[in-house]
């Protein structure tokens, strides 16, 4: 069975934050997901039908390693999700017209290749790395 013939549960996510305020108004009005659940100590989101969940925890924020990927400095800690190619342009207009500050410029990668995609990478206000990335052919979201 083909991922797109199965469907996917969602998936859960906790991570670190310097300030729930600040996460709020990042994950809840920049990217428009719907929040959930929460406490003085973490924030729930709708991370396009996934549970992410932003805590509290300042002393262990931001990214500290990068990978070679396709010629860019990619942060091994990372996380996103795949959207249409319709979706990913306004994400990337959206996030442009905010003055977000990108990691790794909305591009395509691995042009001409099995896999090519467009990507672009970004941080939150806690210094946690994004990748938003989409695929023309969804198809090609695990080829080899």
């Amino acid at each position: 069975m083909s991922v797109a013939e199965t469907a996917l549960p969602p998936f859960h996510l906790a991570f670190p934050v310097h300030s729930l305020a600040a996460a709020r108004e990042f994950y809840g009005e920049l990217l428009g997901c719907p929040e959930g659940r929460s406490s003085d100590a973490w924030v729930d989101f709708n991370f396009y039908g996934h549970q992410i969940v932003a805590h509290l925890a300042p002393d262990e924020v931001g990214h500290r390693h990068t990978s070679a990927v396709d010629g860019d400095a990619v942060p091994v800690r990372h996380f996103g999700a795949v959207l249409s190619m319709e979706q990913w342009q306004a994400a990337a207009d959206k996030l442009q017209k905010a003055g977000i500050e990108f990691i790794i410029e909305p591009h395509v990668r691995f042009k001409g290749e099995v896999g090519e995609q467009a990507t672009m990478f970004f941080l939150d206000p806690s210094g946690n790395a994004l990748e938003f990335k989409a695929f023309a052919d969804m198809s090609s979201l695990f080829a080899k």
